[in-house]
Parts: C-alpha cells; structure tokens; sequence
C-alpha cells in the first residue's frame, strides 16, 4: 500500500538535504501551479513568456530559498508557492505592459484580454472572491485554494490539513466554501 507523505513531511526531509523529496514536492506542485498561472496570466503576456517557464522559474528561486521557510503548518508551503508565482505572474504582466508591440493592433481589440480566469467567472467576481479569501480564517483560505485552484481531492485534502478521512475534509471544505460565499454576498451589496 502506498502511504501518503505530506509535504510538510517532504518539506522537512528537502530542508535536510533529501533530493528525493525536493523532486517529489515538485512533482506534485507543478502541475498544479502550471494550471493555477494560466488562469492567472492574461493571454497578452504569455506571448513573451511560457506560462511552464514562469511556474518552473518560480520553482528555482523558491527551492533555494527552502532552508529559510518557517514552517507553521501543512499548508505554509502551498501558500508560500502560491504567494511566489503570484509575484512572479503580477512582474511578468508588468514586464510585458513596459514592452512596445511589434506589431500593429486591431482596433476592435481591448487593450487588455481577461486571464481566462477573469474570462469564466468575470473580473468584479474573481475581485470579490480574492478579497472575500482575505478575510477567511488561514486554514480556510489554504483548504479552499488547495481544491478549488489546485484541484486537490479530499484524500490529499485529508491529508494536507490533517483531517482524518476524505469525508472530514470534505465537510471542512464545505464550511469553508460557506463562509467563502457569504463574505461574497457581503461584498456584493
């Protein structure tokens, strides 16, 4: 039977020196960031940069950073990684803005496209849901991040937040999503 290492615990073996653990936490983020940015950058700025070179970029500098992590929790590295390319896609939209077009623009093109992100669920909603998650509880935030942007199941949810069943993480996630909604509502009005 194949037991589930957290990455708090993978996090722990990287910080002392364990390869193998450092290609298993990046084999189980990237996918997920690389999924998470593309929703994030806007379709003008991924013609200069891949959204997988910014993931993996991003990737780099955190990892050599690992030693410096504190770590508080099962859900300190995903909000850390989360954080980073969050950063990195905010300087890569800034990057390209500064840059001249090559070429001439159509004029019933906007000046800017929506992230396919914005283009689903609209800009004023993906603003409230962004502010909305700001104000929930740390461990709310993280566990309804970790399902809904990088599709974490319940088991792995189970286990990133030391819940013990799928069915518990599932609840939790439920009541996070509640309160998720409810802080939208409030903002709505």
């Amino acid at each position: 039977m194949d037991v589930y290492e957290t990455s708090l615990d993978l996090l722990k073996r990287v910080q002392a020196g364990d390869r193998s653990a450092l290609d298993a936490l990046l084999a189980r983020y990237r996918p997920r960031l690389a999924r998470w940015a593309s929703r994030r950058l806007p379709a003008y700025a991924r013609d200069l940069c891949d959204t997988d070179d910014l993931v993996q970029n991003t990737l780099v500098q955190a990892f050599r950073r690992i030693g410096s992590i504190e770590i508080r929790g099962e859900g300190t590295l995903q909000a850390y990684l989360r954080e980073s390319l969050m950063n990195a896609v905010r300087m890569e939209i800034r990057r390209v803005s500064r840059r001249p077009v090559a070429t001439e623009l159509d004029a019933e093109l906007s000046a800017q496209q929506a992230s396919p992100l914005e283009a689903a669920i609209g800009s004023e909603t993906l603003e409230r849901y962004e502010k909305a998650l700001e104000v929930l509880r740390p461990e709310d935030r993280e566990i309804v991040i970790a399902h809904t942007e990088f599709e974490f199941s319940h088991q792995e949810l189970a286990a990133a937040f030391d819940k013990p069943s799928a069915n518990a993480a599932r609840m939790a996630l439920q009541r996070a999503l509640v309160r998720l909604a409810d802080e939208m509502q409030r903002l709505r009005s």
